[in-house]
């Protein structure tokens, strides 16, 4: 036996479930199923629910229906049907609190001043609706104000407004210090403009246009010869052409350094030698005593 066989049959088995607690695991099993299928029909009934209130809701002159707060998967019910029917479905409130939804017809849109009522909790209804619209012209009456109060600090603050504000008195046209305001515009020393005017152009889109064409030509060679006016078989056999010439100039250049080099005419050598400088030396064995001098060899006889 083997040491992981060994071990195996060491170990303790797996506690066997009994009869109580086998029947205990399937009643579980089965009310875990009743449960879920319960759910899809409860599902389904409201599916069905919302589809006839939303039939309904479009054949009346209503603009809008609301439905009471629900849970996400309620909800997502409601708009996935309003929105297959062709309206408008938007949700409000805090979420697992009271949020809730309301189906709009396209005709019937809400308003800003609707969506944040309802956001903010306060509803809708006429006297909501009259108390945002009244919210509403107050904040533009303000902005007005702050609008002008701020184009007075600017004319009381440039001399050359003032100035020109006397002028005006002064002159019989009788213009107002609002109109001459209006007429002295600041204009800055650079206009960024002139930079980009060789793409944009001075005036308008045409002059624009105009500007924004290819030049004849770029450098000393025109653009018609830069582009390439081949076909794509042309140019894939000009591809292989080129291809075919640089192999056959390989080739060549192999035959080249495998061919034995010519002989040299006599002479050439000695040429050669003569022209080298005495500070390189020829390359070769060292001379030895022996044959440096014939009196050092020895007498045989």
């Amino acid at each position: 036996m083997d040491l992981l066989g060994s071990i195996l049959n060491a170990m303790d088995k797996p506690p066997t479930a009994n009869e109580e607690q086998k029947k205990l695991i399937k009643r579980q099993k089965e009310m875990a199923e009743r449960i879920k299928n319960k759910q899809k029909e409860e599902l389904l009934r409201f599916r069905k629910f919302v589809e006839e209130r939303v039939g309904r809701f479009a054949k009346d002159d209503r603009p809008h229906i609301e439905f009471q707060p629900l849970d996400k998967v309620h909800r997502s019910i409601i708009h996935e049907v309003a929105e297959y029917g062709g309206f408008i479905c938007m949700s409000f409130g805090c979420e697992d609190v009271d949020r809730y939804s309301v189906v709009y017809k396209k005709e019937n849109a809400p308003t800003e001043d609707e969506i944040a009522a309802r956001r903010n909790g306060d509803g809708w209804n006429e006297e909501v609706a009259k108390e945002y619209a009244e919210r509403r012209q107050k904040q533009k009456e303000l902005e007005e104000q702050k609008r002008l109060a701020r184009a007075s600090q600017q004319q009381n603050a440039s001399p050359s407004s003032t100035s020109a504000g006397e002028t005006t008195k002064n002159s019989p046209n009788g213009k107002s210090n609002a109109a001459s305001a209006k007429e002295t515009e600041i204009k800055p020393t650079f206009n960024y403009k002139d930079k980009y005017a060789h793409l944009i152009g001075q005036e308008a889109a045409l002059e624009a246009a105009r500007k924004t064409e290819t030049n004849a030509s770029y450098g000393f060679v025109p653009s018609k010869n830069k582009k390439d006016v081949r076909s794509i078989e042309q140019t894939l056999a000009d591809i292989q052409a080129k291809k075919r010439l640089k192999l056959q100039q390989q080739q060549q250049q192999e035959q080249q350094q495998k061919e034995p080099a010519p002989p040299q005419p006599p002479g050439s050598g000695e040429h050669v030698a003569a022209n080298q400088s005495p500070a390189t030396p020829l390359a070769g064995p060292p001379a030895t005593s022996t044959s440096s001098s014939p009196s050092s060899v020895p007498n045989p006889h």
